[in-house]
């Protein structure tokens, strides 16, 4: 199949008519958000569901989405959007922003979170969830990850969260912790109480604390067992606010961990309930879909129906997995107009598909009469910093990212071109140099040329086309008549690994000096991503 063959083929999926109201689906398919989105959060306000992740040092960081039924979702904007609110020089990929929670209470919207490694625990406010939200309040005695917040029904509120200070029982043993906050003042006080060490005696890395009361009981919903193949959803439920907290007799609540490693959906955990506005209760969870061991979309965001029985919480009762293929929510079916598979900068400014890596210290970016410019920085994406980098998130396991780059240079430390990121320890780059075509590996921390191409052109054409755990890069100055360079590679470049953990994959363009001054620049005149049904 020729280039031109397959984009017509990707386009038919990708842009396809929205379904009428009246069309409305019986079913929908998991991930509810694909692709790089852990950690998931929610609240519902009247008829509206809002939704945060986890954006490590993405930036703009924490992604808010919208949706009025669950399963069609929009981004709607980012909390961190300001370079100002949290700092993200030299942080390792993994870190930066861990695990938010997103709550509404008395008309305003509260985002609890950690800034691993760059500052610690703290929340931001906001009148309307798609921004402007405050400037953070740091919580500077609030221990470890993952707070949440609850408000008792005498107007109260208790920050929940995890800590592992304190003498160990049992390898990898922690704690969840409770204390009150007054948000008026930013601080919390009274009491810290630990509530659970986990549902058993030799639970591990207890973990995304949130408190709920249903039915009367106060209900504490936390994950387990690490972010991996042990990963588990546990509750405990106590009569009163402070305990003693009991683990429910059905625990772990959700999990795949009994399922082999065979089965399409691993690693869930880490859950949010929310109840619809008919009564009904949902979760959201990250999961995986692992490709013969590998996982190179990272953790995504998956949904499934949650009910309370007997006083136990049962996720999805009568089956007890969560399922690719679900009955949809009895929700007004409500889906948002298909994005273009195409950016074409024409606006202007840059769409919430982009990121930097990292916050930008300086401007590197400009888009003008429908072309993004980056000038070439001495930063590298080996390291820690900021650099010329912008990508967006892969979210299918098949797909197909194409630009148009307008580059030169006699330099041979210049070089501007298309990147497969996931960490500054694993990606492929497509670069154009002084002599040519560059292309560059980096997995497990170890950097390797894989091949060159002669290329004198001032324009060319850069593509990578993935398939599950391949990837096949390509080049030329007709976008219907490519080369590939290098050879079939492997996903797993980009898939989890000792480096590549926490966070996610992503694809987009870079322009580097190597560590030396310039005022040369790169010219991307469009963008295309186009996938396949995922």
């Amino acid at each position: 199949m020729n280039v031109r063959t397959l984009f017509a083929c990707l386009l038919c999926v990708i842009t396809t008519p929205i379904v009428l109201a009246t069309d409305a689906p019986e079913t929908f398919q998991n991930p509810i958000l694909p692709g790089f989105h852990p950690d998931p959060s929610i609240c519902r306000v009247g008829d509206d569901y809002y939704l945060a992740t986890s954006s490590f040092t993405w930036y703009p960081g924490l992604p808010i989405y919208h949706s009025k039924d669950l399963v069609n979702w929009k981004r709607i904007g980012h909390a961190l959007d300001r370079p100002d609110m949290v700092n993200m020089k030299d942080l390792d990929d993994n870190n930066g922003i861990w695990a938010p929670t997103i709550r509404y209470h008395n008309g305003l919207f509260y985002l609890i979170t950690t800034a691993n490694k760059s500052g610690g625990n703290f929340y931001i406010t906001a009148t309307n969830p798609a921004g402007p939200w405050s400037d953070p309040v740091w919580l500077e005695d609030a221990p470890g990850i993952d707070p949440s917040l609850f408000w008792d029904e005498d107007g109260r509120c208790y920050c929940t969260g995890n800590t592992w200070d304190f003498p160990k029982s049992w390898p990898a043993q922690c704690a969840v912790w409770m204390q009150e906050i007054d948000l008026a003042q930013g601080k919390l006080i009274g009491e810290r109480n630990i509530l659970t060490y986990g549902h058993a005696n030799n639970a591990t890395y207890a973990e995304g604390p949130h408190l709920y009361k249903v039915n009367g009981q106060y209900v504490l919903l936390m994950a387990e067992g690490g972010s991996s193949y042990h990963h588990a959803v546990t509750v405990h439920q106590s009569k009163s606010l402070w305990g003693p907290y009991v683990a429910n007799k059905v625990n772990p609540v959700i999990t795949h961990r009994h399922l082999g490693r065979d089965y399409p959906i691993q690693n869930l955990g880490h859950a949010d309930l929310v109840q619809t506005q008919q009564g009904k209760w949902y979760a959201v969870l990250l999961g995986i879909r692992p490709l013969n061991g590998h996982n190179p979309l990272a953790r995504e965001t998956f949904l499934c129906k949650a009910a309370f029985e007997d006083g136990s919480l049962l996720f999805n009762p009568g089956k007890g997995i969560v399922l690719e293929e679900q009955e949809r929510p009895n929700l007004p079916w409500t889906p948002f107009e298909a994005e273009s598979t195409r950016e074409t900068f024409d606006d202007g400014k840059l769409t919430w598909d982009w990121y930097f890596v990292r916050v930008p210290q300086t401007p590197f970016h400009t888009i003008d009469k429908g072309r993004l410019t980056l000038q070439l920085q001495p930063e590298v994406i080996d390291s820690l910093v900021s650099s010329s980098m912008m990508i967006r998130k892969t979210t299918h396991h098949r797909f197909t990212a194409i630009t148009h780059l307008d580059f030169t240079t006699k330099k041979a430390n210049e070089q501007a071109g298309l990147v497969y990121y996931r960490t500054a320890n694993g990606y492929y780059s497509l670069m154009k140099g002084k002599e040519g075509l560059v292309f560059t590996k980096k997995h497990l921390g170890k950097k390797t040329l894989i091949a060159q191409a002669p290329y004198t052109e001032k324009s060319v054409y850069l593509m990578v086309d993935v398939n599950g755990l391949e990837a096949t890069f390509r080049y030329g100055a007709n976008p219907n008549t490519l080369t590939d360079i290098g050879g079939v590679q492997s996903t797993a470049t980009i898939s989890d690994n000792k480096f590549n953990k926490f966070n996610g994959p992503g694809v987009g363009v870079y322009a580097t000096s190597n560590g030396q001054k310039t005022t040369n620049k790169a010219s991307f005149d469009w963008f295309d991503y186009v996938t396949a049904a995922h």
